[in-house]
């Protein structure tokens, strides 16, 4: 047994977050943390909110609420939100803790004790018409090295090269949108990342398995020299600056957040005094393995500056052993957008649908290699096709047949043959390949090699004809129903990572009083002497019939969503 720290990007406070927050970083985590657990891996999957910095006092201030309070009400809409898609995090918490608090301030003296602090004098932006220095991604203007347009103060999220906001063509404030700005005199802490390069990209070369998304990121932040980074600001929300002549400024938002994750881990601990110390995982944690999962615009904060942070205090905590990043995903070709209602957000989809709907389409179309789209007529296709047809119809034939012709138990009858020897074959090969995708956290080719299992047993129940081996050779019948079965329960074992709600349902199926197994009952992986068995499932066993599982999404559907969630106008 192995033991897996997992982390996923902190959602930011300011707002429920759209589908493609969810595939870039939390929910594969997820699937990776579940797929995980089943082999029987000591895991620990650890996420919280990220709430310092401008956007979230701006978003206290529209809301009429105390920036402290803003902030809790949001954290238990998210946390909500969260549980609704199941996602299984050992421990949700958030930025704003006293844990953070104490662990930020700790790596700022570490590194002011190390060289790696200089204080400086800099030019920053303030608005007059605001009345308030502008934190740099509130200052919003042209990018300089590719022309987009609304590139923020921090980093062009077109080209995603770091900017200083005085560097931007005709600045203006995000907050007013007046461009009456000047440049004022401010004293603030600069990390010194710069004298951490050659280490940084020695150990960044050293990632050869890591995407190619992620490590060239990376080097492309070396490779245009890396650059000292402020790492404070004149807020008042946030990590206080706990220094001389600092009063009333915070730590950045981006030095705190990664930070948090060891907070959040400290959290987690400390909510339960019997649990294992949290620093078995981050100081003393030769044993363990660390999986940061993140979209591509976060990459260079967890490839770079929070390992710099961690080298320059010179402790020894645990550095991430592999970063999966993520590409976007997209709605119809054009960005996710709350000011223009063009995409959906995740309150919004679970009340559409169940949360194994989006969980299943979200993996088969991650955004790994590329930058992938969502459109409504994928979504019905694919959930039509797959889990509906191919999945949940096999369910209801398999069992409403049986149930008619032998009865509610696990019929008896024949040995098994060639077909069935055969069958059990190809799915330890679909088996196999699932799981070394999910090893490699390959979540597209994860789905398609659960998908082609499901699709062998629709082959061999075509094959075998039940409804006609009834007529003539009931035991014939019987094997095939009762092999069917035995698929139908590994089915619940297999699908479990990614559609936990639907696979708990097959598991708990063998009951005359239908499903009674609870969510939080850990499935365990089958062997490959298991599936070549079938034998899961005895003959006598009661089982119930299922509620349809998935239902068929229809053209009016499509036609009413695409009418609502701004499908007509992306792009």
């Amino acid at each position: 047994m192995a033991r897996h720290l997992i982390t996923s990007a902190l959602p930011y406070i300011n707002g429920i977050k759209h589908l493609g927050n969810l595939v870039g970083s939390m929910l594969p985590a997820d699937v990776y943390a579940r797929y995980l657990r089943q082999r029987g891996h000591d895991v620990l999957y650890i996420c919280a909110t990220d709430e310092h910095g401008t956007p979230a006092e701006l978003a206290a201030r529209d809301a009429g609420l105390p920036v402290a309070e803003f902030c809790r009400q949001q954290y238990e809409v998210q946390r909500e939100i969260y549980a609704g898609f199941r996602l299984s995090f050992d421990h949700f918490g958030r930025s704003s803790s006293e844990q953070n608090r104490e662990l930020t301030q700790h790596f700022g003296r570490r590194l002011a004790e190390r060289g790696y602090i200089e204080e400086r004098t800099v030019k920053q932006v303030y608005s007059v018409t605001d009345g308030r220095f502008l934190p740099d991604r509130y200052v919003v203007g042209t990018c300089p090295y590719c022309g987009y347009e609304r590139a923020r103060g921090d980093q062009c999220e077109n080209c995603t090269r770091l900017l200083d906001p005085t560097q931007l063509i005709e600045p203006r404030s995000a907050i007013s949108g007046s461009p009456d700005i000047e440049v004022r005199d401010s004293a603030h802490l600069y990390f010194l990342q710069s004298k951490l390069a050659d280490q940084l990209r020695t150990w960044i070369e050293s990632k050869t398995d890591w995407p190619v998304l992620t490590t060239s990121i990376a080097l492309k932040w070396l490779n245009e020299g890396l650059e000292d980074r402020g790492i404070t600001r004149d807020l008042e929300w946030g990590v206080p600056v706990d220094r001389p002549g600092f009063e009333g400024k915070v730590y950045y938002v981006w030095f705190d957040a990664p930070i948090e994750y060891i907070g959040a881990t400290k959290e987690w601990a400390d909510v339960d005094p019997a649990r294992r110390d949290w620093s078995s995982w981050w100081t003393e944690g030769d044993d363990v393995t660390y999986t940061q999962f993140m979209a591509k615009d976060n990459i260079p904060f967890h490839a770079i500056m929070f390992p710099g942070t961690i080298f320059a205090s010179g402790e020894d905590w645990k550095l991430t052993d592999y970063i999966k990043g993520f590409n976007w995903l997209n709605y119809y070709g054009g960005k996710f957008s709350t000011s223009q209602g063009h995409g959906i957000f995740t309150d919004q989809a679970l009340d559409l649908l169940p949360p194994d709907y989006w969980r299943y389409f979200l993996m088969a179309n991650a955004p790994e290699g590329q930058d992938s789209s969502f459109t409504w007529e994928l979504f019905a296709a694919q959930t039509n096709k797959d889990l509906a047809d191919t999945l949940g119809n096999f369910v209801n034939r398999v069992l409403s047949f049986s149930k008619k012709r032998f009865g509610p138990t696990v019929p008896a009858g024949g040995e098994p043959g060639p077909a069935e020897i055969e069958l059990a074959e190809e799915l330890v090969g679909h088996i196999q390949d699932y799981a070394a995708a999910l090893e490699a956290m390959q979540f597209r080719k994860a789905s398609q090699a659960l998908r082609a299992a499901w699709s062998a047993a629709n082959s061999y129940l075509e094959r075998k004809e039940p409804w006609v081996q009834i007529r003539t050779d009931a035991d014939a019948a019987a094997l095939t129903l009762r092999t069917s079965m035995n698929l139908i329960y590994l089915f619940g074992l297999l699908s479990a990572p990614i559609i936990p709600d639907a696979a708990a349902v097959l598991r708990g199926l063998w009951t005359e009083d239908g499903y009674t197994e609870g969510e939080d009952q850990q499935p365990v992986w089958p062997s490959d002497d298991e599936v070549r068995e079938l034998a899961w499932l005895p003959a006598g066993q009661a089982f119930s019939v299922p509620n349809v599982l998935f239902r068929k999404i229809t053209d009016d559907d499509v036609a009413e969503w695409r009418e609502q969630f701004g499908a007509e106008d992306v792009g």
